[in-house]
């Protein structure tokens, strides 16, 4: 059953940190210094408790390569291989980890691929070893929407993927911000990340599912325990969400597309007020919510998300970098450092593979890039 948010508001306080930007980063990979964002001093007792303020990133091979568009990336079960959602093809393939060979599945009905929409997020039902449930997200002719779909491995290449069944649509569509990034919380729910398509009113209108992180059951429905009742409605005040991802303590946290000024990384608060488009930033008005840490655009332009070794990675598509912000609790313990600055170009999707390591794809064919003999890629990224 598919349903629609009501209107509701709540306004939170503001959180108690920020960062102001400028360039850098290391091009090479295996260290970094602050690359562009600063923070706010923290405490003593949160700098003993926090990761080391100076952590590091290496790409320690490329797992696979020549792939196109890349946009969601999920991590198979037991070593089993990743799922690649390519957004203009609408296909999912598989990509053995370790040799870098690739199946396509098939491709998913109904996706409809213009400007930044098309095939986006991918997700693994956390029911998923008795399930074979893949959840994805993508543009149709009509609204951006979740389906799920039926993975069988021992069908034919290409005829693995069943008949998508619609769990949750009209989330508005656009040329532009159509968001995307899903994925299940610790909680078991389904979290939607999406955009305001380019009509910026839509973040703030709590009726509207535009500029918003939705909470759902698998099932699609407004998920129990929602701020507003009987509504998908999380947090709202959004631009262009395209990341998410939880600390150890199931925080959430998210990133966000900036207009010309700011670029977002948030701890995301159930019912709050994120200011778009009152606020683009840190906002002296307490009735947003200000992001834990800001980017000037050119240095981010933030896409995927992924939490690993005390710190929250950040993949940036015109910053063509990858982000490290050390976390204590919902504030940066630390500045914030860029790697690969340059190296591989845009990033899009970084998910952690475990321990130290994280996977991270390239987006330079998605049409703002300038691809490289190979591109696009999946590396696999050690980190500390």
């Amino acid at each position: 059953m598919l349903r629609r948010a009501v209107p509701a508001l709540l306004a939170t306080t503001a959180l108690l940190l920020t960062a102001a930007c400028s360039s850098g980063g290391d091009g090479s990979g295996s260290s970094g210094g602050s690359g562009g964002a600063t923070s706010a001093s923290p405490s003593k007792q949160a700098a003993q408790q926090a990761p080391p303020a100076k952590g590091s990133a290496k790409v320690v091979r490329t797992v696979a390569t020549g792939l196109n568009t890349p946009w969601g990336l999920a991590a198979l079960p037991g070593g089993g291989g990743l799922l690649v959602a390519s957004r203009d093809r609408g296909t999912i393939t598989r990509v053995d980890e370790k040799t870098g060979g690739k199946t396509e599945l098939g491709k998913v009905s109904g996706v409809s691929p213009a400007g930044e929409g098309g095939l986006l997020g991918i997700a693994l039902s956390p029911d998923y070893a008795s399930d074979h449930m893949v959840y994805a997200y993508f543009t149709s002719a009509s609204d951006n929407r979740i389906v799920r779909v039926l993975y069988d491995p021992k069908k034919p290449a290409g005829e693995q993927l069943g008949a998508p069944d619609t769990i949750f649509k009209g989330i508005p569509k656009g040329y532009i911000h159509n968001g995307g990034r899903i994925a299940f919380g610790p909680d078991g729910m389904l979290y939607a990340g999406t955009g305001e398509s380019g009509d910026r009113g839509l973040a703030q209108d709590t009726k509207s599912l535009g500029g918003k992180i939705l909470r759902l059951t698998p099932e699609g429905e407004p998920a129990p325990g929602n701020p507003f009742p009987d509504s998908p409605v999380y947090s709202y005040g959004h631009r262009n969400v395209q990341g998410l991802a939880w600390d150890p303590e199931q925080r959430l946290f998210a990133s966000e597309f900036g207009q010309d000024t700011w670029d977002e990384l948030n701890a995301i608060k159930p019912g709050a007020d994120y200011g778009w488009p009152n606020a683009e930033g840190r906002s002296s008005d307490g009735k947003y919510q200000n992001p834990l840490a800001q980017w000037h655009t050119d240095d981010a332009s933030p896409s995927g998300l992924a939490y690993a070794e005390g710190s929250v990675w950040m993949a940036g598509l015109k910053g063509q970098r990858l982000w490290r912000i050390p976390l204590k609790g919902t504030e940066a313990s630390a500045d914030p450092q860029a790697f690969l600055t340059g190296t591989y170009g845009r990033l899009r999707t970084v998910v952690p593979a475990g321990g130290d390591k994280l996977w991270l794809t390239t987006s330079n064919t998605d049409g703002r890039g300038s691809p490289k003999n190979g591109d696009d890629r999946i590396l696999e990224v050690q980190v500390k």
